[in-house]
């Protein structure tokens, strides 16, 4: 099926829209009134973009598993509202991403949630795998926290498989200040396992494409793009 491409950059425009209500919503000091007033509006939007949905089972119509094409992803999807700005890419032996993230994902004051630490390590990881014509799903995903990884600060993530033993893959990866690459915040591993056969029958019977159509992903990844404008194409 061909790509829609006025329907991904309407879903782009959407989700950049919507990551910049998000940022706004967590800096705000407005006043009770204002926020009111906000919320009301908030609900009427939702109101219009829930007059069509589809269910769980159902892949979105711009979505392509194959093509590692996941618009909702929230690490990398161009329409969630909830990624943050990460931007993934091969290098020698590995993937790399830059990103820079503000306060929708902060834990200690001024710093990066440790949940997000592993949410970006794993999709890290598992895109290293995919880089290596490797696949699976996690089954393992250890992290040391060296130090914190501040916010509003350009920071590089690292990932490279390690080991490749049937259908076990490891990977380890890092997150780093930009300007000081070498010296890891947060350093992660993980074990990725490819599901038997009979294991993706039964993780993915009831997928379908947008159209109804029985869908199972041919690799039961999450999609991983390794598309530096995230949108896979």
């Amino acid at each position: 099926m061909a790509l829609d491409r006025s329907l991904l950059a309407a879903v782009t425009e959407l989700g950049s829209a919507l990551r910049e209500l998000v940022d706004a919503s967590v800096r705000t000091t407005v006043g009770a009134d204002e926020l009111a007033v906000a919320a009301a509006e908030a609900r009427r939007i939702t109101g219009r973009l829930a007059a069509a949905q589809r269910p769980p089972t159902q892949l979105p119509a711009l979505d392509d598993p194959i093509a590692f094409r996941r618009v909702f992803s929230p690490v990398t999807g161009v329409g969630s509202a909830i990624a943050p700005p990460l931007h993934i890419r091969q290098e020698e032996g590995g993937v790399v991403a830059l990103t820079t993230l503000g306060l929708a994902y902060e834990g200690p004051p001024g710093f990066l949630h440790g949940g997000m630490s592993g949410l970006l390590m794993d999709q890290l990881l598992g895109s290293a795998a995919i880089a290596a014509g490797l696949w699976g799903m996690t089954a393992r995903l250890e992290l040391d926290y060296r130090g914190p990884v501040p916010l509003e600060t350009p920071l590089v993530l690292r990932a490279r498989v390690e080991e490749e033993a049937g259908r076990k893959t490891v990977v380890s990866g890092s997150i780093a200040l930009a300007a000081d690459p070498d010296s890891a915040l947060v350093e992660a591993r993980g074990v990725f396992v490819t599901p038997r056969p009979d294991k993706v029958e039964s993780y993915f019977s009831a997928i379908t494409d947008a159209a109804g159509r029985h869908s199972p992903p041919g690799r039961p990844t999450d999609a991983t793009a390794l598309d530096p404008e995230r949108n896979g194409s």
